[in-house]
C-alpha cells in the first residue's frame, strides 16, 4: 500500500510541476502563495493602467502633430504671401496690371489657408477652426490622473485677420505679420503640450517596466528548479513503480508456491 500510496502522491504532483513549467507562472493559484498572489493582481492593474494611459496620451501627441503639421502648411503659405507683398509694394517697378497678377496667386494662398484651417481634423474633431473650445481631457494612467490638451486654435483668414488682404489695394504688411506670429504662437504653445504628454509617456513606460520586473520577479516560476523538482519526481516514481511490479511478482511466487504445495 505505501508504494502505492507513494505513486498516487506523485502523480499528483507532477501536474502542477508541468503546469509551472509551462506557464511560467509560479503563482497559478492562491494556494501557491496568497499574499504574493494579491500583490502581483494589483501590480498587473496597475500595469494595465499605465499602458492604457500610454495610448490615451498617443492619442494627444497624435492629435497636436496633425495640427502642427497643418499649422506648418498655413506658415508656408503665410510666408509666401509675405514675399508677394513686398514684390507689391515695390512701387518704382509694379504696375497696376503686376499688383493684380501677385493678387491672383495671393487670393489660392488664402483659399489654401482657409481650407487647412476648416479641413484639418482628427478622429472627427476639427482642430483649426476655433470649434474646439473645451480642450480635450486624456486619461493619464490607472489612477485617473489626467492630462488636458488644449487645441482651441482658430487659424481661419478671419481669425487670422487676413481675410481682405489684398494688394491691389492699401494694403498694411504688418498684417500678415501679425498673422504669422499668431500662427508661430499657437504651435509653441502646441509643442509645450506635446513635451507635457511626451514626459507623462516616459513615466508610465518607466513604471510599466519596473512593476513588470516587480511581479516577475516575486511570480515567474525557477524554470531550472522546477525542472530539477520533476525529475526528482520523476525518479521517485521509477523506482516506486519498479519496487510495485517487484512486490507483485513476490507476491505471485508465494501464491504459484502454495497452490502447488
Amino acid at each position: 500500500m505505501s508504494s502505492i500510496s507513494g505513486i498516487n502522491r506523485i502523480n499528483t504532483t507532477s501536474p502542477y510541476l508541468y503546469g509551472h513549467i509551462a506557464s511560467g507562472n509560479r503563482l497559478m493559484s492562491a494556494a501557491n502563495g496568497a499574499s504574493e498572489l494579491a500583490i502581483t493582481e494589483k501590480q498587473k492593474a496597475q500595469v494595465t493602467g499605465y499602458n492604457t494611459g500610454t495610448k490615451n496620451l498617443s492619442t494627444g501627441s497624435n492629435l497636436l502633430n496633425t495640427s502642427d503639421s497643418a499649422l506648418g502648411s498655413i506658415t508656408d503659405s503665410l510666408q509666401r504671401i509675405r514675399e508677394l507683398a513686398l514684390r507689391a509694394s515695390n512701387t518704382a517697378t509694379m504696375s497696376n496690371s503686376n499688383r493684380a497678377e501677385l493678387q491672383k496667386e495671393i487670393n489660392q494662398l488664402k483659399q489654401d489657408i482657409e481650407h487647412t484651417a476648416t479641413q484639418t481634423t482628427y478622429n472627427g474633431l476639427h482642430l483649426l477652426d476655433g470649434s474646439q473650445k473645451e480642450g480635450i481631457r486624456l486619461i493619464a494612467d490607472g489612477d485617473g490622473s489626467s492630462v488636458t490638451v488644449n487645441n482651441s486654435s482658430n487659424s481661419t483668414l478671419q481669425a487670422l485677420g487676413i481675410a481682405d488682404f489684398d494688394v491691389t489695394k492699401n494694403f498694411d504688411l504688418q498684417a500678415i505679420d501679425d498673422a504669422i506670429s499668431k500662427v508661430a504662437g499657437t504651435r509653441s504653445t502646441f509643442g509645450a503640450q506635446s513635451n507635457t504628454l511626451d514626459h507623462a509617456v516616459n513615466y508610465n513606460d518607466y513604471a510599466s517596466v519596473n512593476l513588470t520586473a516587480s511581479q516577475s520577479r516575486m511570480g515567474d516560476t525557477d524554470i531550472a528548479k522546477k525542472v530539477q523538482e520533476l525529475k526528482h519526481q520523476q525518479t521517485l516514481q521509477s523506482v516506486s513503480m519498479m519496487l510495485q511490479k517487484r512486490k507483485m511478482e513476490q507476491q505471485g511466487q508465494k501464491t504459484s508456491g502454495l497452490l502447488m504445495f
